[in-house]
């Protein structure tokens, strides 16, 4: 099986401190290859991983300024799709810009719908729904014009989080600045609780920093700005409780289960996925405003953070949703399966008349086709795509790309690739017989052979 994962170039994957879709991505690809699976990752050139990495941007364009977004969103999904044969499927985390290379490719594309960030972006999902396929990340998150092939649910690296029994001494609003993320609610529920309030994360809308959250900041309610992952574990785990007062429909929540992998426990406005993730009264608890929450915080000393931590272990575990992609992967390559596939590669018939064949025949790394002759066609090869070795009876010649060569009928051939890199070529039957019983094949290392 060979993926190519498609992550953002926003931010590096994994990121620094910033970048919720690149997180996802990193914790998936480097699952998957844990598992044994063949990853190329796109992503920007600093990224770290231990998956087959191809890049065109070095860094993300929301940390060097000079990256021009459009330019280079254009470059890094183009390089992925004129290599789409390469793989087995192409997974796109990166929004809905890729899925319009989709109907140019043969390899199939799935895409993880990480939200919606407007609803004017639906009519290219709504094109492509019947060619493509689309992953959730809830079930909340789903719209009713779409079609799903499965609800895979955000996993992390538990690892990464340390579970602390005792409780924290200070209220936590860990997200970016934004009206959505409800900044300006957590200000107002800490101080009506009276408990200390520490605010972590990017600055995504200055205005609204400056305006609601700026002039509150004093001992009580500070700001640490954005935290890598060290000082995440020490903001979640030393916590109260996480405040998540939330004004939009929530496709997940990153932070969320992030919080109960430590042990603290998520107060959240009941929107979008937060049924999903928290069992009111068990790992936190579900709230429709400032006064619901402020009662909830006083009831936190009835929370097993044993259990917010079980939670995470049951439903969330970066294992649970490399599982669940496997399945999502093998179910479309299942209903994907082509005849043409071989041992050594694959071919695609592009013309074929009662006198004349024509194929696209690629060859993977260290593939051969078989030592063979036809009784009833003669054959013309131009390689498109690499550098071809060709068997001609008793000589051995190399065919780079731009070149070509005759096969005349009844002569021993066979080519095989010795690169690393796939080959492809394109193949011209003539003759007056194209079937696959006109093979006469002596040698094969795949035990075809007569």
């Amino acid at each position: 099986m060979k993926i190519a994962l498609i992550s953002p170039i926003a931010w590096r994957t994994p990121p620094v401190h910033y970048g919720p879709w690149e997180n996802v991505v990193s914790l998936l690809c480097e699952g998957l290859i844990k598992r044994g699976i063949d990853v190329t990752l796109f992503a920007t050139g600093d990224s770290v991983t231990a998956a087959k990495h191809s890049f065109v941007c070095e860094r993300g364009y929301e940390e060097d300024k000079t990256v021009e977004p459009k330019v280079w969103e254009a470059l890094h999904i183009s390089e992925v799709f004129e290599r789409a044969d390469e793989f087995d499927i192409i997974h796109n985390n990166f929004d809905f810009l890729p899925i319009t290379y989709s109907g140019l490719v043969d390899t199939p594309v799935l895409t993880t719908i990480h939200g919606f960030s407007s609803s004017v972006i639906l009519p290219v999902y709504e094109k492509y729904n019947a060619q493509t396929y689309y992953v959730s990340i809830s079930d909340s998150d789903r719209s009713d014009k779409l079609d799903y092939v499965a609800t895979v649910h955000h996993g992390i690296n538990l690892k990464q989080f340390t579970f602390k029994n005792d409780i924290g001494d200070y209220l936590l609003f860990f997200g970016r600045f934004h009206p959505d993320k409800g900044a300006k609610k957590a200000i107002e529920i800490a101080k009506t609780f009276g408990k200390k309030l520490i605010m972590a994360g990017i600055i995504q809308d200055q205005e609204y920093f400056d305006k609601e959250v700026a002039c509150h900041l004093n001992d009580d309610i500070t700001y640490v700005d954005s935290v890598g992952p060290k000082d995440r574990d020490e903001l979640l785990g030393n916590a109260y409780a996480l405040l998540h007062p939330i004004f939009f429909e929530e496709p997940f929540g990153l932070s969320v289960i992030e919080s109960m992998a430590c042990g603290t426990p998520v107060i959240a406005f009941n929107k979008g996925s937060m049924p999903e993730l928290i069992e009111s009264g068990k790992n936190g608890f579900l709230v429709n405003n400032i006064n619901e929450a402020v009662l909830a915080l006083g009831k936190i000393s009835e929370i097993n953070r044993q259990d917010c931590r079980k939670t995470v272990e049951d439903k969330f575990s970066v294992e649970i949703m490399v599982d669940n992609y496997i399945k999502v992967y093998e179910q479309i390559i299942n209903s994907t399966k082509r005849e043409d596939k071989r041992p050594w590669g694959y071919y695609k018939v592009l013309a074929e008349e009662g006198d004349h064949k024509v194929k696209r025949i690629v060859v993977f790394p260290s593939g051969e086709l078989s030592l063979q002759r036809h009784k009833r066609r003669s054959e013309h090869w131009q390689v498109i795509k690499g550098e071809a070795l060709v068997t001609l009876d008793d000589k051995q010649i190399i065919v780079k790309t731009g070149e070509s060569i005759d096969i005349p009928c009844g002569s021993k051939h066979r080519v095989a690739n010795v690169s690393d890199k796939e080959i492809a070529f394109i193949e011209i039957q003539l003759g007056s017989y194209f079937g696959e019983d006109d093979i006469e094949r002596f040698e094969d290392k795949y035990g075809r052979a007569s």
